[in-house]
């Protein structure tokens, strides 16, 4: 078997509660269509609100590790996270969106940005919010999106693409074995190392190189990690501060529509 080296690896850059380990000006060219990943234990109470701000062009995908977050959405979707629980959010042509911990409660987990393809990326937005029952596993790994084994989500992007949520023991080993196509893979621990042939992959985002081997990892310590593979996004990325679209026209547009909403919450007074 044909061990896949580690291409590329990065510690991110901290800001408070937050660790940015991707965005689509640096490592999200190398992984799209996951185009931004963050790292964040939130800690508890108005300090750890994200705060109301628009999205248009991505999906949000949160994976709570521990903890309770409420969410508000001005789809009118609202509610409470928690521990194990997932955040789908295809913001198509554009949306506004308020997260943070449950008072009392912090919020570990990752937050994700999926680039959409042309056919969705302004189109209507769409939720889905999964409490941690309705995630299914596979051995240790749980599947948030995509499919893996004799296993699916509930949540199914038009991409073919998949990203699991895996707990390993100490010293347990496990091997990923991408889906046909899917020549994206990344690992991103949020506790513990891996190691993968000579390599040990701490708490960092890791990007292998494109292929179609499997990905063997052993756990040094209790380790808990994401995982994402893919077939590659193949449309430029085109940036707003908010929003990626695949063109300077799609962009426009839904910039367009985040400002029209923008003004109906500000004369509201709820921005």
């Amino acid at each position: 078997m044909n061990q896949r080296n580690v291409a590329f690896r990065t510690a991110g850059h901290t800001r408070g509660p937050i660790t940015r380990l991707a965005s689509p000006g640096d490592a999200g060219e190398l992984i799209k269509p996951f185009v931004f990943l963050d790292r964040f234990l939130l800690p508890a109470g108005d300090g750890g609100r994200m705060g109301m701000h628009p999205h248009s062009g991505i999906a949000t995908v949160t994976v709570l590790l521990d903890g309770a977050m409420e969410y508000r959405e001005t789809t009118g979707a609202e509610g409470v996270l928690r521990t194990g629980g997932v955040e789908w959010m295809s913001a198509g042509n554009g949306v506004w969106h308020d997260g943070g911990p449950v008072a009392g409660e912090h919020a570990l987990g990752f937050q994700l940005w999926l680039a959409l393809p042309p056919e969705d990326e302004n189109g209507p937005c769409e939720s889905r919010y999964l409490s941690s029952d309705q995630v299914p596993a596979v051995g240790p790994a749980r599947i948030i999106l995509g499919r893996y084994g004799e296993a699916a989500s509930l949540v199914q992007p038009r991409a073919s693409l998949t990203y699991l949520h895996v707990k390993l023991r100490d010293g347990e080993r496990w091997t990923y074995t991408p889906p046909a196509g899917h020549t994206v893979a990344w690992v991103a621990p949020a506790s513990g190392a891996l190691r993968s042939g000579r390599t040990t992959i701490g708490r960092e985002l890791a990007i292998f190189e494109e292929g179609a081997s499997p990905l063997e990892f052993v756990a040094e310590g209790a380790t808990e990690f994401v995982l994402g593979s893919a077939v590659k996004h193949p449309h430029d990325l085109v940036t707003g501060y908010y929003s990626v679209h695949t063109s300077a026209a799609a962009l426009e547009q839904g910039e367009n529509e985040i400002q029209r909403i923008g003004k109906q919450l500000r004369a509201a007074n709820l921005i």
